[in-house]
């Protein structure tokens, strides 16, 4: 080991083995071979991301202990004057995962071992089931249930459904289109559907998408109480927290909030008055696993369960670094998953892995995932938005996405 430890070099890996943009921040110390990895994917926005890395904090850290990863995370927010937003957040959560990484190495031992050990051996995933009709969403959970899955996302045509009739005035402009009305009528009758055909042994659950207006996530969350939903996801949008207690008040329909989360003073108000059940923060969004560790202890002591966004937009780096919280985390719920192909396993060797409804990380020091660089060069990312963003409704009004 060198004298000194200190951060010799910060760089930024773009990458799309399956077509979604990922960022991933490499630090490299004066140390031969003990370099870190850590996600910081805003896929819509990659570039800018990117460049607060590479102009901004890259400077900034160079010559640093990378062992003192609070001071590091601490004095990165605040280095810009301005802080909290999700170009900013990612951009030092990169950095953050990669100090985790860095000190797992160091430490030989798993991340989740530094958090205090393992309270379970694997994490419970969800997946995600939609289809055209009741019966083709059915026939997605039974698939599935046969490969041991416990917890499911029902969506009915995906988000805000599909396939509704639209009546439209002349001339609308180009965009993702649904009917919020024919959707909030679709799903009850869904879940009749699938009650009937599956009984209450599996655990659904259901993402609004922050897709309707206030009221109607109300009335959404009282019709689905009968249903006995595992949770209902992202039933509001962060400009309309206030609704929830409306929505507790009514109801004991289990609720997930927290996706679209940049600071605590969005998820702090939900936590000290119970009026969620579950938080979903994106981690990478958030600033890492410094202060998402931090928030995981926090709804503990308030009877919060943690539900981690774990989306496609997210690298094997990110789910690595969401499992290591949830290994040892005691108020664990469930985690999200989306399957990694098997380039994405080429591209991230040592990415998590998944067995009868559960994930897995290797027992590698830190988060026990790497990179191949040349493999991750032959996919490169696109400058294309996303189309699914571009929501509007009937009249042709922006939506929600």
């Amino acid at each position: 080991m060198v004298e000194q430890l200190q951060i010799r070099d910060v760089r930024v890996i773009l990458t799309a083995p399956d077509g979604v943009n990922l960022v991933i921040v490499k630090i490299e110390t004066n140390e031969p071979g003990l370099y870190g990895l850590g996600c910081a994917t805003f896929t819509q926005r990659h570039h800018a991301v990117a460049t607060a890395v590479e102009q901004y904090l890259k400077p900034f850290l160079i010559g640093k202990d990378p062992r003192r990863i609070e001071d590091i995370w601490q004095t990165s927010m605040v280095s810009g004057y301005w802080r909290n937003g999700p170009v900013l957040n990612n951009a030092v959560s990169g950095v953050d995962m990669a100090l985790w990484d860095i000190k797992g190495k160091m430490s030989n031992q798993p991340v989740y071992e530094l958090f205090g050990g393992k309270l379970r051996e694997a994490a419970a995933i969800y997946r995600h089931a939609d289809g055209r009709d009741p019966q083709e969403v059915e026939d997605n959970v039974r698939a599935f249930m046969e490969q041991g899955c416990r917890y499911v996302r029902c969506q009915l045509g995906g988000y805000g459904g599909q396939g509704h009739k639209l009546h439209q005035p002349d001339h609308v402009l180009p965009g993702a289109y649904f009917d919020p009305d024919a959707y909030v009528r679709s799903v009850p009758r869904m879940f009749d559907h699938l009650r009937d055909r599956l009984g209450f042994e599996i655990e659904l659950l259901h993402d609004i998408h922050e897709r309707i207006v206030p009221i109607e996530a109300v009335r959404l969350a009282k019709q689905l109480e009968e249903h006995r939903l595992f949770f209902l996801e992202d039933a509001l949008p962060p400009e309309h927290l206030d609704w929830f207690r409306h929505i507790r008040g009514q109801c004991a329909t289990p609720i997930a909030m927290g996706e679209l989360f940049v600071h605590s003073a969005e998820w702090m108000p939900l936590v000290t008055e119970r009026l969620i059940d579950f938080i979903r923060c994106h981690i990478s969004a958030i600033g890492g696993l410094t202060p998402a560790k931090k928030l995981g202890t926090v709804c503990e002591a308030f009877g919060i369960r943690t539900a981690w966004h774990g989306p496609p937009d997210l690298s094997p780096v990110g789910q690595a670094a969401n499992l290591h919280l949830d290994l040892s985390s005691p108020n664990f719920g469930v985690q999200e998953w989306s399957a990694l192909s098997e380039r994405m396993h080429e591209v991230f060797p040592g990415s998590p892995t998944i067995r009868n409804g559960y994930a897995y990380v290797n027992e590698k020091p830190g988060l026990g995932v790497d990179i191949d660089e040349q493999k991750a060069a032959l996919y490169p990312c696109h400058d294309v938005l996303p189309a699914w963003t571009l929501s509007r409704i009937p009249d042709g009004s922006p939506s929600r996405p």
